[in-house]
Formats: C-alpha cells, sequence, structure tokens
C-alpha cells in the first residue's frame, strides 16, 4: 500500500509539471502573433511605421481610402494593440493606435521597432497651439520637441535658479505676490542612445533628413469640414517647437508660459516620447500636428467639432510624406543596384 502512494506521487509531480508548462504556452501564444505572422510580414521588406494617438486620428485614416490593407496579413494583434499591416501611395506601412500620454505612445513605438522591420517612424495626430500665430486647422512640422511634464516641486521660497521655473505666486490674483505651492523648476530628461554614454536633454530633434524632405513638400490643407469652415486655408509651419506632457493643457495663462519660456508653439500628450523612443536606437522619426484647439487660448466656445479637421489636415502631410520618403527609397534602391 505505501508503494503504492509513493508511485502515486511520483507520477503527479511530473504530470503538473507538464499541465504548467503547457498553460505557460498556451498564455504565451495567446500574447504573442505566431512567429510565422511576423517574418511574413517582413519578407514584404521594410515598412514606415505610422502612429497616431486618438481615435479620431486612425478614424481620419480609415476613412481616408489612403491605406490599402495587405491581404496576405491586414493585421496583427499584439499586446493589446492592432498593428495594420498595408501601404500608402505604394510604399510598405505599418500603423497603429498608440492611446493617449506618453507611456502608450513609447510602448506602440517600441514593439514597432522590435517586432518588426520598420525603417522609420511616422507621427501625426492634433494638438493645441500655445503660439498665437497658428490657429485652427493649421500643421506644425517641429524640429525640436521637449517633455515638460518632469518637474522638481520646489519647497516655499526657495532661490530661485537660472533654469526655467514657473513661480505659482506671480498668477495670484489680483496682484500675484507668495503662493505656498512654491514653484515648478523643469528638469531634464535621460536619454540612453546605442554606442553613447547617457546624456540629459530637454530638447530632442526629429531626423534631420527627414526634416529636409518634409520642408519641401507642397500640401493643400483643408478649410472645411461637414460642420465648420474656417474664414481662412489653414497653412504648414515648419521648424516650430512643441511640447509634451502627460495632461491635457486648457488654461490660457500656462499656455502663454510655455511660449514665453521655451518657446512652444504645439503642445500634445505624446510626441516627446515618439521622438525619445526612436532617437535611443537611431530610428528616423519625423513629427507632424494639426491645431485642433488653442490650449485654453480660444474664446469660450467650444473647438471640439474642429479635432476632425486638424486629424483630416496633419493626415494630408503624413501621407505625402510618406509618398515622398517612399520615392526617394526607390531611387536610392535603383542608384545602389546599378553601381
Amino acid at each position: 500500500m505505501a508503494m503504492a502512494l509513493v508511485s502515486a506521487s511520483g507520477t503527479a509531480a511530473p504530470l503538473q509539471l507538464l499541465l504548467l508548462a503547457l498553460l505557460l504556452l498556451a498564455a504565451s501564444a495567446a500574447a504573442l502573433p505566431a512567429r510565422w505572422q511576423v517574418d511574413r510580414v517582413s519578407r514584404r521588406g521594410p515598412s514606415l511605421g505610422l502612429v497616431m494617438s486618438y481615435v479620431d486620428e486612425a478614424t481620419a485614416l480609415q476613412a481616408s481610402g489612403y491605406f490599402t490593407p495587405w491581404r496576405v496579413l491586414p493585421f496583427i494583434d499584439l499586446y493589446g494593440r492592432r498593428f495594420h499591416i498595408g501601404s500608402i501611395r505604394g510604399v510598405n506601412v505599418i500603423y497603429a493606435l498608440t492611446g493617449q500620454r506618453r507611456l502608450n505612445a513609447a510602448v506602440t513605438v517600441q514593439t514597432l521597432i522590435d517586432v518588426f522591420s520598420v525603417s522609420g517612424i511616422v507621427h501625426y495626430g492634433t494638438a493645441g497651439s500655445s503660439n498665437d500665430s497658428m490657429s485652427f486647422g493649421d500643421v506644425s512640422v517641429p524640429k525640436l520637441v521637449a517633455y515638460t511634464g518632469a518637474w522638481t516641486w520646489k519647497k516655499f521660497r526657495s532661490p530661485k535658479e537660472s533654469s526655467a521655473e514657473l513661480s505659482f505666486g506671480e498668477y495670484n490674483t489680483p496682484n500675484g505676490g507668495e503662493n505656498l505651492l512654491g514653484s515648478l523648476k523643469f528638469r531634464n530628461e535621460e536619454l540612453y542612445s546605442v554606442g553613447k554614454p547617457m546624456e540629459e536633454v530637454f530638447w530632442l530633434p526629429v531626423d534631420s533628413a527627414w526634416f529636409k524632405i518634409a520642408e519641401q513638400l507642397k500640401v493643400k490643407l483643408e478649410r472645411c469640414n461637414d460642420t465648420f469652415c474656417l474664414p481662412t486655408t489653414p497653412q504648414v509651419v515648419y521648424g516650430l517647437k512643441g511640447s509634451s506632457a502627460d495632461m491635457f493643457l486648457d488654461n490660457a495663462e500656462y499656455r502663454k508660459f510655455l511660449f514665453k519660456e521655451f518657446g512652444v508653439s504645439t503642445v500634445d500628450e505624446e510626441s516627446a516620447a515618439v521622438v525619445m523612443t526612436t532617437t535611443s536606437p537611431g530610428v528616423p522619426v519625423i513629427v507632424i500636428r494639426g491645431v485642433s484647439d488653442l490650449a485654453g487660448g480660444e474664446p469660450t466656445w467650444s473647438s471640439t467639432s474642429l479635432m476632425n479637421l486638424a486629424s483630416i489636415n496633419a493626415l494630408k502631410v503624413a501621407v505625402e510624406f510618406i509618398g515622398t520618403v517612399g520615392k526617394q527609397k526607390s531611387i536610392e534602391s535603383v542608384q545602389k543596384s546599378n553601381n
């Protein structure tokens, strides 16, 4: 009887281990696509990664007809996100909706870079304008972006330093003064790049070669959507500065502060994360943002109806850029093969 019990327990342990292994394998299979799917996409050749943050921005792409899904494998689901496989103007493209704010943006871009064969990242979407010379429907292609949501919150009556600070007391009404909240000192980001030591940076540049290509684009933007027409035709503006933070800015005074202190023309929640994530491995990146609101500087009426128009205009610039970059890469490939 004792021998039978030993035999039974001795058999149970390997069975339990086998069952655990099968459960782990099933969980892994649910989280990751089949290897053959990724390999099949990679055999198409390199793609441009296209990322946006809001559902309205993805809807603008889906409704535009610019994107042609790949009939063989139109999408891959990975880590809760859907990566759409296809092309725009004959250029291989993989696009994904990142979700809002910098963690979502960084995770999605890193997944694109790690899992798929991508030759660069195009990031388009909407933004608030903190520059009075930019208005609804305009599109900014910034040269520099910064993350302005990292602070040292200083003690009350701490001495002011040379770097940028936001003093709450200056905004007391009616005449300013002191405020127990003290002040905020803006902090740099820690940038880790391949083959380089860590460096502290505030401004993050987009890819210089891609920016030069973008400057040459000729894009006519839309003035009207289904419900509203702007008084003038929007314009594409190049070379300004953008900022990101994990908050939606709807405050006129902070809007003024960002423009005065940093020269920031557009504000959003993701651009800095996208640029920083691509800068680390040296992957080219461009940022394209359409103005949907004035970040708290607009009149009392709501501008939410203009988000669709801002998305469409940013998308038009992104599509033109993708077509131009794809054509240039084709020419370079022919030249290399001839040599």
